[in-house]
């Protein structure tokens, strides 16, 4: 049995000679038939666009650098993502910030960029003298504030490599690595900050990926030099910080509790990572998609450590007992149910899954009675997300796609090396009870051109209430995707505050009761793939000009309390212990 999270190499000459030719094949398929496109045509759209491409509108001129072409490097095929970085100021007033992220190597001229939004809705580039200028192989972002002084911080992970950079106000960023405790030298991919133990300070979970050797050749299906697949490398444990408070020189201080947590028992090729109360007892767990393995689903016990419930809970392996290719996560409540469900992307011949929860801390793949399987096309999922993007109170699904083998069928393209790994990204529009349609064809904007998608994040750029995208692809422009959605429903967009910790509450859930009907927003903005999306929770109330009531669950446990109702199309702070206990 191999040791926990210990670097693993190939002890023969045969097993080389394995990893080197089949691994790609064991997951993609080698030296036969090439993997289907999955692309059965627009099929004519069936609904309005939501979206428009207004990235140039915006000024926001972002072009992703993975670093030289036809070196295939592994991980220029797996990064980058993005994040939005909210900062609310005691006057009320909001700065909004999008960092961008580069993937080209620590010796490269392309810094990741920081854009800030202006009073007249544009992004200008604020990058010099930020802090956040910095060049490597950046794979993913997390946002959260580690000192509790009201401002978020941000952790970039890398390609054996975490750093995290103290926001100073005003757009500029410290970066206080050294001292502060953080150190993976193990390939980092998601990120996501959560308060484990309930003390009131944000801890860090990184997933970590490959035991990666840029010394190893893979092939394709017809023989050629490719980017390696993830079975040709051992997998690695995912890393837990715990959070010690800001009584540091650094002004943060994270202790390595990998191992002590139980999380450093079983590695496996992490991807993507959510962090909530998925079994009902008000403690946060983790969530872990991996990559060709079963994914892992840690179970907090309260003292400190997790338990990996994942097989017994249902949401190790698909319906079949398949354990896919996982990526990406979207969570959120699809059916309105009360409970939170998992969607998970995969490889374009595996189909995306969805986890239905139900009962409490058990969850059934569900992905067919849903609709989720008739689609226009298949792709290769990462960045995906759930947010009602015609407001009628229905979570949809966003899901951004893009081959990591060569094989795909999009030509006249100006994407140059990365043509054959381009696919189209798909949107899946919720009847409000959980049923979906495929939206993609009706979506020229976001669903028409052929891209390599990996981040996917979402926020209210414009404050219309209506949920935004922004889309990072590797090698060509990030995209912002503004909501135009017509005939779209009432909204109201929620900030739950924690007064004493001078931050937003990641891990408290708020529900909005709207027309009899609740609905369930996670506060936490670490999911999608290796991307930030905002704080805020963003509720589509359909017909309903009026809400009831607001109800929220803080994450230390305490009561819930209850927020009067009001007007819709408005933004609403609640800020705990000024509620009434129900």
């Amino acid at each position: 049995m191999r040791a926990p999270c210990v670097r693993q190499r190939p002890s023969s000459v045969v097993a080389l000679a394995f990893l080197v030719l089949v691994p790609a094949c064991a997951t993609f398929g080698c030296r036969g038939a090439p993997a289907p496109s999955g692309d059965h045509g627009d099929g004519g759209a069936d609904g309005p666009d939501w979206f428009e491409d207004a990235s140039a509108a915006l000024g926001l001129d972002f072009v992703h650098d993975p670093g030289a072409s036809g070196t295939y490097y592994m991980p220029q095929s797996m990064g980058s993502g993005a994040a939005f970085i909210h900062e609310f100021h005691p006057d009320s007033t909001e700065t909004l910030y999008l960092y961008l992220l580069h993937n080209a190597g620590p010796d490269s001229k392309s810094v990741n960029r920081l854009y800030r939004r202006l009073p007249d809705g544009t992004f200008r580039d604020v990058t010099r003298g930020s802090g956040l200028d910095v060049a490597g192989f950046n794979m993913g972002v997390a946002v959260g504030d580690v000192n509790n002084d009201g401002l978020p911080d941000v952790v970039l992970t890398q390609v054996h490599g975490v750093r995290l950079f103290l926001n100073r106000g005003a757009g500029r960023f410290e970066d206080v690595t050294k001292g502060s405790g953080l150190s993976n030298t193990q390939w980092g991919t998601s990120a996501c900050f959560f308060d484990y133990d309930r003390d009131g300070w944000l801890d860090l979970v990184v997933v970590n990926y490959l035991d990666y050797d840029a010394g190893k050749d893979c092939l394709n299906f017809k023989s050629e030099k490719d980017f390696c697949g993830p079975a040709a490398f051992p997998g690695t444990c995912s890393k837990l910080f715990h959070n010690r408070g800001a009584d540091h020189a650094s002004g943060a201080r994270f202790e390595d509790v990998t191992f002590a947590s139980g999380l450093g028992q079983v590695p496996g090729p992490g991807l993507g990572v959510a962090c909530a109360d998925f079994d009902g007892d008000g403690w946060p767990d983790v969530f872990v998609a991996n990559d060709g393995v079963a994914n892992r689903l840690w179970i907090n016990r309260r003292n400190g450590t997790f338990a990996d419930e994942a097989v017994s809970r249902g949401v190790a392996y698909s319906a079949t007992g398949a354990a896919y290719a996982n990526m990406g996560i979207a969570i959120g409540d699809v059916t309105n149910d009360g409970m939170l469900d998992l969607y998970v992307t995969h490889l374009m011949r595996e189909m995306n899954t969805l986890w239905k929860q139900g009962p409490r801390g058990r969850f059934r793949d569900r992905t067919v009675e849903f609709g989720l399987t008739d689609a226009r096309w298949r792709g290769t999922g990462f960045g995906t997300l759930m947010a009602d993007f015609d407001l009628d109170g229905g979570l949809d699904i966003a899901v951004v796609n893009g081959r990591i083998m060569r094989g795909g069928t999009a030509t006249g393209t100006d994407l140059g090396f990365w043509e054959p790994y381009a696919e189209r990204n798909q949107l899946f529009a919720n009847d409000g009870r959980g049923h979906f349609r495929d939206a993609s064809p009706s979506n020229k904007a976001f669903s028409g051109p052929w891209n390599v998608a990996r981040g996917l994040a979402v926020a209210d750029i414009n404050d219309d209430g209506a949920p935004d995208l922004i889309v990072t692809t590797i090698g060509t422009r990030a995209r912002l995707f503004r909501n135009v959605a017509p005939n779209r429903g009432h909204w109201l967009k929620v900030r739950a505050f924690d007064p004493e910790r001078k931050r937003d509450a990641y891990g408290a859930t708020v529900r909005v009761r709207a027309a009899g009907t609740d609905r369930l927003r996670l506060i936490n903005p670490g999911h999608s793939y290796l991307s930030s999306s905002s704080p805020l929770g963003l509720f589509g109330l359909g017909t309903a000009d009026r809400y009831e009531s607001i109800t929220v669950t803080w994450p230390d446990g305490r009561p819930p309390e209850v927020f009067p109702g009001g007007a819709a199309d408005r933004t609403v702070v609640l800020r705990k212990g000024e509620g009434r206990r129900p």
